[in-house]
């Protein structure tokens, strides 16, 4: 369990990094066609067009797919297809 000195200071390293991502501008500093490529994909996966990560780590556990925590969102898509095909 957590001290409450322990709790005060990660609540602080939180806003901390918040505050620098609000300054640094992150996903502005991206050239134009990374950030639509981005947007174009997450408004896939709120329409249900398109797996999350998070179905896809599913599919992954589902298919005993080896490495796939470590695994970015397109390398688990590539795996579950690869995976399904084969079987």
């Amino acid at each position: 369990m957590a001290s409450t000195k322990q709790r005060e200071a990660a609540r602080k390293n939180v806003k901390k990094a918040q505050a620098a991502a609000r300054d640094q501008h992150t996903l502005q500093n991206l050239p134009k066609s990374t950030r639509s490529a981005l947007g174009r994909e997450a408004n896939a996966v709120r329409r249900g067009d398109a797996p999350s990560r998070r179905e896809l780590e599913q599919q992954a556990r589902q298919l005993d797919i080896k490495g796939r925590s470590k695994m970015g969102k397109d390398e688990l898509k590539r795996a579950v297809a690869q995976a399904k095909r084969g079987s």
